[in-house]
């Protein structure tokens, strides 16, 4: 026993020491250090934890604190196992921290390796724990009998059958100290894996297991350390100190750092800049101040312009910045100094670069997007974990938008889905905090090369916080249920998470938003974000449709509404839903609509960024009471419908109340103004009616990027006005709440043949919307995530891209018109309709070119303003008669 001891100990020291195969040591080692004096829940920026809550740095050693299955583990970021052959060596000390009562026989405190392949991203490694299915990897560990023991984590978690073992069995106990040192060495085209336990005080040797014949392509992909109690009930379990390793089979990767700055949100609105900085969940002990510097392109020298204090426990940083001079691209870092390794306070930075507003630019590029699942199930007991169902980081549609260089990112919502990739906490303690906040970094990690860059809207949804459904119902809040998180739970209208947790979702995303148009907060201490933002000349709304909603179950008890769908077979959804009192976007924000619409100082364009579609398009089978079985629905072969399809009636979206909908198009076409939306999972352009046909604007609703709810639209019919040659479920409906809508394209899911189908057959992607502000168009694509733009021919969805004017937005039918306006020393000015009866702005719109015959919709006098809002040049014409259809009067106007 003693010769083996030393064999290994010398076997080591020449791995760490001197390198393997001529390998410099400190190319290919590692060594863990965690602070002595702190306790912290983020375990350092080598690292990934799985959960966030279920790991901390406490007395300088990293703890499970809970690990109840599925399995928890601590990736290492930085280093990596590679094809090529070679060897690895590593050690850690383990102990129970608590044992209150008999340790399950299945629980274990060990390694996990080769999770992975090496050609999956390694932030998509990083999130494996447990797993069944290809490349979970391979357990290594110190069960709860006090064996050595190997798993596979590809299989279940099948004991594998080791060809040898020596030593004895450890009586585990909270006072255990255990060295556990593993050792992988090529052998005969394969590989054998050795793990000895120590017992760290004495040195002495305790046991040894080892497994041959491993095929070496079980062994690239990352390595980390896994605990398990082997129970469902609540505990603590294992901790670990002193994780080392070395060898020639490693990687080394230090610019997979993660932390301590995780990602930057930015805006820049009428020269007020905003940035939020994301920061993981830091001790009390760690500095809370956080400093922007910037300096510009040519420039060496940087400049503090901000300095902050940390929120916490969003643990986020918000840096406004007034009189901010955008004519020009300024570069930026983010410093935050903390104690390092070492003990010593070092610098850590982040680097940016805020652009230019880009009020030169003819068009602005918009890219758009919604739904970011990151995988297709939750990490549970009887998960699958397969790269065809892992999503996370979304790299390949990050750098095909980057393709098109947008000026604005815009994400609709559901950037977090509670259940991806593990079961939510709703808790609604501490740890509900962090479980949000882990879903959160992912977000963080997939886009930051985006948004580092580029300015960034965010708007949380429904699943943000933790919902199935949201109806905000004036955003009030309820006791979190005892009977679970049933529809029921939701229906009953309001967050059922407590309001500092939702303020603080909303304060990672959003609070680096202009500020909001009216910041009261809403019922229970809840705030608000809906506001405007002014960018390259277009003017953007951004809207709350969820937090002002009505419960339609509350306001339509007669209907038995379930998670949106009446149940009730004889209630007439269409007759009998548009109840007295039931609100969509609520009274400020169609005040601040009716402000918006009409402010058009350095303004160009409007378009509002909404998280639904105001309309229902959808359709289902005919035997469906709610749309629960969609996710089951197959996709069919492209040109084909299904038959016996029906419309659906979902007051999830916003063609339910039907009153509240028309009130938020009446306002939107006051300015002219385009849509852009998600949430439905099921790209889509419509032209909104509100009396009639086409009376209202343009939206366009982008794709889910990961698609967990492939919504269809398969109406039994072409509609009304169909068009020759565009698919038969375009032309003019009236969905399943009677609205009217005109449908020119949509993506249903179809049986694409790209891998992996359970992707790609459901018809993810995004949507880039090119705002041009010189030819006044509006121009839609729509992308699927397995298309490369960049490739000759590329192909978009059927039905993109499509082009509209701004007009087309306010396409409603004139009664008469005013006479023709003729414009002198000025071009393409703004010009606003007044009725003067009812002192009411009718509509604001930037004329084209030095003529604009406006128009009306009743006979009578109007005021007319025209000219530069916010300059001198602005010019009120009064006691201006409508005319008749066929008379051609000319008014000049001179500035």
């Amino acid at each position: 026993m003693m010769f083996k001891k030393v064999a290994f100990f010398i076997g080591f020291l020449l791995a760490v020491g001197i390198g393997i195969k001529g390998c410099s040591s400190s190319r290919f080692k590692f060594q863990s250090s965690w602070g002595e004096n702190t306790t912290r829940f983020w375990v350092g920026r080598e690292y990934w934890a799985n959960r966030l809550q279920d790991w901390r740095i406490h007395n300088g050693r990293l703890e499970c604190i809970d690990g109840r299955r599925p399995l928890r583990t601590v990736h290492l970021l930085t280093h990596s196992l590679i094809v090529q052959k070679g060897n690895l060596k590593m050690s850690v000390r383990t102990g129970i921290i608590s044992n209150n009562n008999s340790l399950p026989a299945n629980s274990f405190s060990g390694f996990l390796i080769g999770a992975g392949s090496e050609d999956l991203d390694y932030r998509a490694r990083s999130i494996i724990h447990q797993a069944s299915g290809e490349n979970g990897g391979l357990i290594a560990a110190l069960n709860g009998k006090g064996e050595i023991a190997f798993y596979d984590n590809a299989d279940s978690l099948k004991t594998l059958k080791v060809t040898s073992r020596q030593g004895i069995t450890i009586a585990r106990s909270t006072k255990e100290d255990i060295e556990l040192r593993l050792s992988m060495q090529p052998k005969n085209g394969a590989y054998s894996i050795s793990l000895s336990a120590y017992d760290h005080k004495s040195g002495n040797f305790q046991s040894e297991a080892t497994l041959e014949n491993i095929d070496p392509s079980r062994l690239t992909g990352n390595i980390a350390i896994i605990a398990s109690d082997g129970a469902d009930s609540s505990g603590a379990s294992f901790w670990f100190t002193d994780w080392k390793g070395s060898g020639s089979k490693f990687q080394i990767n230090e610019e997979h750092h993660f932390g301590p700055i995780l990602s930057t949100l930015y805006t820049l609105s009428n020269r007020v800049l905003k940035m939020t900085v994301q920061f993981p969940p830091l001790a009390k002990n760690d500095p809370q101040i956080v400093r922007l510097q910037i300096k510009e392109k040519d420039s060496k020298n940087w400049q503090i312009v901000a300095e902050e204090k940390m929120i916490v426990p969003s643990w986020t940083v918000t840096f406004r910045i007034p009189d901010w001079d955008d004519r020009k691209d300024w570069d930026y870092r983010v410093v935050y100094s903390m104690q390092g390794p070492r003990g010593k306070l070092q610098d850590f930075y982040y680097n940016g670069t805020i652009l230019h507003n880009p009020v030169d630019k003819e068009e602005i590029v918009v890219a758009a997007f919604t739904g970011n699942s990151n995988t297709y199930g939750s990490f549970g007991k009887y998960y699958s974990f397969t790269k065809n169902r892992l999503w996370f980081p979304h790299s390949d549609l990050v750098e095909r938008v980057r393709t098109f260089k947008p000026d604005l990112l815009v994400f609709t919502g559901d950037q977090v889905y509670e259940g991806r990739p593990t079961s939510p906490d709703r808790s609604g303690k501490f740890s509900s905090y962090l479980d949000y906040l882990y879903k959160w970094y992912m977000f963080c990690w997939a886009y930051r090369d985006l948004t580092r860059d580029v300015p960034t809207v965010c708007m949380p949804d429904d699943h943000d916080v933790f919902h199935g459904n949201l109806w905000g119902a004036g955003g009030i809040t309820r006791e979190i249920p005892k009977d679970g998180y049933s529809h029921p739970a939701y229906d009953g209208g309001g967050y059922i998470m407590p309001a500092k947790w939702v303020n603080k979702v909303e304060r990672t995303q959003t609070s680096h938003l202009p500020d909001p148009f009216d910041p009261t907060q809403v019922a229970k201490e809840i705030g608000v974000y809906y506001t405007s933002m002014n960018y390259g000349g277009i003017s953007f709304a951004i809207l709350e449709d969820r937090k002002f909603k009505s419960s339609p179950t509350i306001m339509l008890p007669e209907a038995h509404v379930v998670n949106g769908f009446a149940q009730n077979s004889n209630f007439d959804v269409r007759k009998d839903a548009d109840v007295p009192g039931a609100k969509l976007l609520g009274d400020r924000q169609l005040k601040f609509l009716r402000h918006w619409a009409a402010d058009w100082r350095g303004v160009w364009m409007k378009v509002a960024l909404s998280q639904t579609l105001l309309a229902n398009v959808t359709t289902y089978p005919w035997y469906f009471k709610t749309d629960a079985g969609t996710p089951h629905l197959k996709p069919v072969p492209f040109g084909v419908i299904p038959k016996g399809y029906k419309l659906a009636k979902d007051m999830d979206s916003n063609g339910w109340p039907q009153t509240g909908r028309n009130k938020a198009l009446r306002e939107l076409r006051r300015g002219f103004a385009f849509i852009i939306c998600g949430d439905q999972h099921l790209g889509s352009i419509v032209h909104h009616g509100i009396d009639s046909w086409d009376d209202a604007g343009f939206s366009f609703c982008v794709p889910s990027i990961a698609n967990l709810w492939p919504r269809r639209w398969y109406p039994q019919k072409p509609g009304k006005n169909h068009k020759p040659g565009f698919p038969p479920y375009t032309g003019s409906y009236l969905d399943g709440f009677g609205n009217h809508i005109t449908v020119w394209a949509v993506s249903n899911p179809v049986i694409s043949n790209h891998k992996p189908a359970a992707l790609h057959d459901r018809a993810p992607g995004y949507g880039i919307v090119r705002l041009n502000k010189k030819q006044e168009t509006i121009t839609m694509e729509c992308w699927p995530r397995y298309t490369d733009p960049t490739e000759r021919g590329a192909k978009q969805y059927p039905g993109w891209p499509m082009t509209i004017s701004i007009e087309d937005n306010y396409s409603r039918a004139p009664k008469a018109y005013l006479p023709i306006l003729k414009f002198v020393g000025l071009e393409n000015p703004v010009v606003q309709v007044i009725d003067e009866v009812k002192k009411d702005t009718i509509y604001t719109i930037r004329a084209k070119g030095d003529k604009f015959c406006p128009k009306v919709f009743e006979s009578g006098s109007y005021t007319i303003k025209i000219g530069e809002p916010g300059t001198h040049k602005i010019k009120t014409l009064t006691n201006i008669h409508s005319l008749e259809k066929d008379i051609n009067k000319e008014i000049t106007i001179k500035f």
